[in-house]
């Protein structure tokens, strides 16, 4: 199984990045690698394009490149069929179980469910960063509502068992920034099912172990410093697999 890789604090200071000021003043970047928003970037490696974007989503402009450049027979990371799978939570949850990826027990309704729990839609326009967290309350119901469109669609939801949390962090090639080695051999894991180079991953953590909740999409502006640096070495070619 691939481990995970967690950057060394060196490794991660802003001065690893051509241009960027080691004193702490404003970022003097090249052109090639400014994360301005909705800013698509192919990075090329031994015959290979990646493609790094801040939204892969269907009908995307991302996901209109990559289509492209696939009907042109050119060899493409990540694939249109690993967007589509990865961005639905129950399809995304089946084929990380099936390369071997720890994943959240999960059930698919369009009423209510034992609380707590996290809920995600499974509507054409729903995101999967816009989960929902039911608990013993009145909003209930109003949670479920908005979720599923008034009831016109089903939802997924993922029981949240006592002692569990709700651990967010972003993958970058396969690599995070955070210190949590469970976290960060789950990046290793979902970059090699899935191959997309800038995804956030949601996952539930329990004394017992953590695993994969959902897949979504990230915005540059929601990158930390930390994150913006390791995004920027792999475009600049300075960090690479």
């Amino acid at each position: 199984m691939p481990q995970g890789t967690l950057f060394p604090k060196s490794l991660l200071s802003p001065t690893i990045l051509t241009g960027i000021s080691s004193q702490g003043g404003p970022d003097q970047e090249d052109q090639g690698t400014t994360l301005s928003r909705e800013s698509i970037h192919a990075v090329e490696r031994d015959g290979l394009v990646y493609l790094v974007s801040e939204n892969y989503s269907y009908k995307s402009e991302a996901y209109y490149s990559i289509l492209e450049r696939e009907i042109l027979g050119q060899r493409i990371i990540p694939s249109t069929s690993s967007i589509l799978d990865a961005f639905v939570v129950p399809i995304c949850l089946e084929r990380a179980h099936h390369e071997g990826i720890p994943v959240a027990d999960y059930s698919i309704s369009q009423s209510c469910i034992p609380v707590p729990a996290v809920i995600y839609g499974l509507n054409y326009f729903a995101c999967t960063s816009h989960f929902e967290v039911l608990q013993e309350d009145a909003r209930e119901r109003e949670m479920i509502r908005h979720v599923t469109n008034n009831g016109k669609y089903p939802f997924c939801a993922q029981r949240l068992d006592k002692g569990v949390r709700i651990a967010r962090t972003v993958s970058i090639f396969g690599r995070v920034a955070c210190q949590d080695q469970e976290l960060a051999d789950i990046s290793a894991r979902v970059w090699e099912c899935f191959r997309i180079p800038l995804v956030e991953m949601i996952c539930l953590s329990a004394p017992s172990g953590t695993c994969l909740s959902a897949l979504c999409p990230v915005r540059y502006s929601h990158l930390s410093k930390v994150e913006k640096a390791i995004l920027k070495a792999f475009l600049s070619r300075q960090e690479f697999l």
